[in-house]
């Protein structure tokens, strides 16, 4: 009986003995259990996880076509992707000792069927297949947004709030006092910082190459922040970061794919990889890229810093149209990480527009339900209540229900309130230090000029609410 077999095998490095002990028994494990298959008579198909990341990674058809599942792991593995599928949880050791019993226990049926809950699957499964969905470059670039958010927020609410509560107002704006508690807080802000870049690079590379790409993601990023590195009095900014953090991580997955004798295998994640790719990501930088980069930011900078009546203007509506325009999607998500991205360069202008556009969508369309009842179905009066709460929290998501139903009036109508109450907040000079939106951020002091922060919302508010009502019809009338 000739069976299709599939074994997906994770190891828990940091036992006792070394991580090299560890990263020779995931190969002869896979070693073991591939050649008990073969002489057993059945095919097999071997994914590894260990510290240079996931190899040989099991598809959907793959698991849909085998006839069995071996787990070798020491620790707890998400087995979800199995479902319904004769599993066998073993040791690892168990996986290099008992490879014929393993495969033995299959032909006498003796392993059971593994199963979950199907709403905790559906749940799990509809995340994975939207994310196959999304553009590569997208979907990374975003992995290293989502962990440097918390970095740009720490940074900038106590750099915010040193200075709202122990600055001291002279000639030359607020100074903190050198050597108080609050010097110390913005110094902590400060330090905060300094991470953002090397962890927006970090991460785009392990969403590309696992985690064999964290190491030379963000030394590049480091580098890249740091212009002393290739001569430039200013670094390549969270530009560069982007593109370091792309550059090791193709790299990395790249030398991954290299075939190198199995003694050299267990030593590719802990040395091989990591200082290969590091070197040749620095080497881009400091010799090749570093210099144009870091012009390309300064050139952005001066121009932030000219900004006059009409270009603030352009700015600010090119903004508030992207946020608005998709609500938490691609493009809105491009021009919030310009906004975070610029509270670091001290144009916290910018995300204060960016603040301001965010909630408006939301708060709008409760607005529109309260002022227009009879343009709204009962379940869409409901959701504008919800979508008032969700907005006073900076949460733009809470306009899609009604962009979903009625995409050709909402979403111009959004766009143009929050365009509006951007374009205000960025003439007022409103500024937000940290990277989120709506009212909730005043409340953490986070905002500067907070009466006009408050005006732009409302609004951006009353304009997104009447155009939405003035271009809607009764839902009698509706066809």
């Amino acid at each position: 009986m000739e069976i299709r077999w599939l074994i997906f095998y994770v190891i828990e490095p940091f036992k006792s003995g070394s991580i090299l002990n560890y990263q020779i028994h995931t190969y002869m494990a896979a070693e073991k259990l591939a050649e008990a298959a073969e002489r057993m008579g059945h095919e097999m198909k071997v994914e590894t996880q260990g510290s240079i990341g996931v190899e040989n990674e099991l598809t959907r058809e793959d698991i849909e076509q085998a006839d069995g599942v071996i787990i070798a792991a020491d620790k707890q593995v998400d087995k979800s992707r199995f479902r319904g599928k004769r599993v066998l949880e073993v040791s690892v050791t168990d996986g290099i000792r008992r490879p014929e019993e393993l495969i033995a226990r299959f032909e006498r049926n003796e392993v059971p069927v593994y199963e979950v809950v199907e709403k905790l699957k559906s749940v799990a499964e509809a995340k994975k297949e939207r994310n196959e969905k999304q553009n590569p470059i997208y979907r990374n670039l975003m992995n290293g947004v989502s962990y440097m958010i918390p970095f740009v927020v720490i940074g900038g609410l106590l750099i915010a709030l040193s200075l709202a509560i122990g600055g001291e107002p002279t000639a030359k704006g607020l100074v903190i006092p050198e050597g108080s508690i609050w010097n110390r807080i913005l110094d902590v802000g400060v330090a905060s910082f300094t991470f953002m870049v090397p962890i927006l690079s970090g991460f785009i590379a392990v969403s590309i190459a696992d985690r064999p790409g964290l190491a030379p993601g963000m030394v590049g990023g480091y580098i890249a922040a740091n212009g002393s590195f290739y001569g430039s009095d200013a670094g390549a900014g969270f530009i560069g970061g982007i593109i370091a953090g792309f550059l090791a991580g193709y790299i990395v997955k790249a030398i991954k794919r290299i075939r190198v004798p199995q003694m050299i295998q267990p030593i590719m994640p802990i040395l091989v990889i990591p200082i290969i790719s590091s070197l040749l990501v620095a080497a881009s930088f400091i010799f090749v890229i570093g210099q144009p980069i870091a012009g390309i930011m300064e050139g952005l900078t001066s121009w932030l810093n000219s900004m006059q009546g009409a270009s603030k203007v352009v700015l600010a509506m090119v903004l508030g149209a992207m946020i608005a325009f998709d609500m938490g999607g691609p493009v809105n998500k491009v021009a919030f990480l310009f906004g975070s991205a610029m509270i670091a360069e001290g144009h916290a202008n910018i995300m204060g527009a960016i603040a301001v556009a965010i909630c408006i969508p939301p708060l709008g369309l409760g607005l529109a339900t309260l002022l227009g009842k009879a343009k709204y179905t009962d379940e869409e009066r409901e959701a504008g209540k919800a979508a008032l709460a969700m907005g006073l929290v900076g949460i733009t998501e809470g306009a899609i229900p009604f962009a979903a139903r009625d995409p050709l009036r909402v979403i111009p109508s959004i766009m143009i309130g929050s365009m509006v109450g951007a374009v205000v907040a960025m003439l007022s000079n409103v500024a937000d230090h940290v990277p989120h939106g709506g009212p909730i951020v005043a409340v953490f002091r986070a905002v500067d000029n907070v009466p006009m922060f408050f005006i732009s919302i409302v609004i951006g508010m009353i304009v997104t609410a009447l155009l939405v009502n003035a271009v809607k019809k009764p839902v009698d009338g509706e066809k």
